[in-house]
């Protein structure tokens, strides 16, 4: 098996775990709280505030991560470290957010602040140091893309394994322990083995390409202030990646809740998941081959105009899961392509930042992608929290408990709201991106006369 297979397989898989983590972090965090904790609104008011100031604190932790990484030097490289100690840390975060210790009111406040906290910054030493690798393991853009594709299909793998098998999976676990918080905690211990399993396929299985690139000077503080933003190319990517993000990331926490109190059958969610699931997986697989006869801004400009015909049918579907089924699919196919695009769109970054500022600082460039993902995690819990509590959903026992008033609130806040924002995001691209294949070639050669890479 060559190289570029191996590295392509065994970074791929290694983020099946991990997105299994994050997604039950991501999406299931505000069930966890609303749904099997039944924590007061008074309560959700103030964990609504620390996800919130998290976000605040992730503006300064994550570049700072990426900082440290690039500036990492050891005989297993910069990222292998990071990726190994974020992993384990991570996984113990989560098992303690997931745990019931008995506590109510400010107690309960205050510890979920400094667990989160501490996840945060956890999480975000392990996916910056994983995500800066990719431009390490090729300098072609089609076999990035190929790199990045599988790796796709396995982080959605992972997320909808969560998506489709959390309440099942948390249910049985209810029955055998009698208990449905034990079950969240027995199934986060769960997907915390199954994280460590997959980093260290990674960690084993991955060879960069390190004698392509010249040896660089430590990064300064300064300079990395000047990574960010003089990286022109990187602030409107990280711009329509967080306007896109926040969007799609809103419309998927409000799943269980539109099932349960507007579908009225909470079973049909991970159903609707699994169909959803497979249409992104087939979507990342066949990527490839469109990106063969299609450039990438023709490819964005479809993808948007499928996840916008998607939120129309939702919004307007009737209660029937075949328009449902089907608005989800458009969604979610355009979803797919989108987030590997985005995906690539930083990898290129890299080197156009090598290009303009004379070094490559993958990290920093990389902590863009963690910071928008919990950005967009947080702003939609805030969102879903929010609208739980003003629709009245968080105090409703059944869902004939909804107003029909409640229900039009909710479906505003799940898709009309990140329909605007993911138009936002493509107009941002369109108007301000402009690496395509010609300047990426251009780049590449001009690093080569100047001696920057090896290749």
């Amino acid at each position: 098996m060559g190289t570029d297979r191996r590295n392509m397989i065994n970074f791929g898989l290694g983020t099946i775990g991990r997105d299994m983590i994050y997604t039950l972090v991501s999406m299931f965090l505000v069930v966890y709280l609303t749904e099997v904790l039944s924590i007061p609104d008074r309560t959700l008011w103030w964990i609504n505030l620390i996800f919130t100031l998290g976000r605040v604190y992730d503006a300064v932790n994550d570049p700072a991560m990426g900082f440290i990484v690039d500036n990492t030097r050891t005989r297993f490289g910069k990222f292998k470290p990071w990726v190994a100690v974020g992993a384990v840390l991570t996984c113990f975060a989560v098992v303690l957010m997931f745990t019931d210790f008995g506590l109510t009111g400010s107690k309960y406040v205050i510890s979920f602040a400094i667990i989160y906290l501490f996840w945060e910054v956890a999480f975000s030493a392990n996916d910056i140091a994983y995500w800066s690798m990719l431009p390490a393991l090729s300098m072609d853009q089609k076999q990035r893309e190929k790199i990045g594709a599988f790796a796709k299909i396995c982080a959605n793998i992972g997320l909808f394994a969560v998506v489709v098998g959390i309440i099942p999976i948390t249910k049985a676990l209810a029955t055998v322990t009698g208990d449905l918080k034990t079950a969240y905690t027995l199934f986060a211990a769960i997907l915390a083995v199954l994280m460590l399993g997959g980093q260290c396929i990674t960690l084993f299985g991955v060879k960069e390409h390190k004698e392509v690139f010249k040896e660089e000077d430590k990064t300064s503080l300064r300079e990395m202030f000047t990574v960010i933003f003089k990286n022109d190319q990187l602030l409107y990517t990280a711009i329509s990646m967080s306007l896109f993000m926040i969007g799609y990331v809103t419309t998927t926490n409000f799943g269980v809740y539109f099932f349960k109190y507007a579908y009225r059958n909470e079973d049909m969610y991970s159903i609707f998941a699994l169909i959803l699931g497979v249409t992104q997986i087939i979507a990342l697989a066949v990527f490839p081959l469109f990106s063969k006869k299609y450039a990438r801004r023709t490819l964005y400009a479809a993808a948007t105009a499928l996840v916008i015909a998607g939120y129309v049918i939702f919004f307007f579907a009737p209660m029937h899961m075949a328009f449902i089924g089907t608005a989800g699919i458009l969604l979610f196919l355009g979803q797919a392509f989108i987030q590997l695009l985005m995906l690539v769109f930083l990898a290129d970054c890299v080197e156009y930042g090598q290009w303009k500022l004379g070094k490559r600082n993958e990290s920093i460039t990389f902590a863009i992608q963690p910071f928008i993902n919990k950005l967009g995690a947080a702003l939609a819990g805030g969102i879903v929290l929010s609208t739980a509590i003003i629709s009245g959903i968080n105090e409703a026992v059944t869902p004939d408990d909804v107003t029909p008033q409640g229900l039009l609130i909710m479906k505003i806040a799940m898709l009309i709201i990140p329909l605007i924002l993911i138009l936002a995001g493509y107009l941002v691209y369109k108007y301000k991106f402009r690496i395509d294949e010609n300047l990426y070639k251009q780049i590449v050669a001009d690093l080569k006369e100047r001696g920057d890479i090896n290749l």
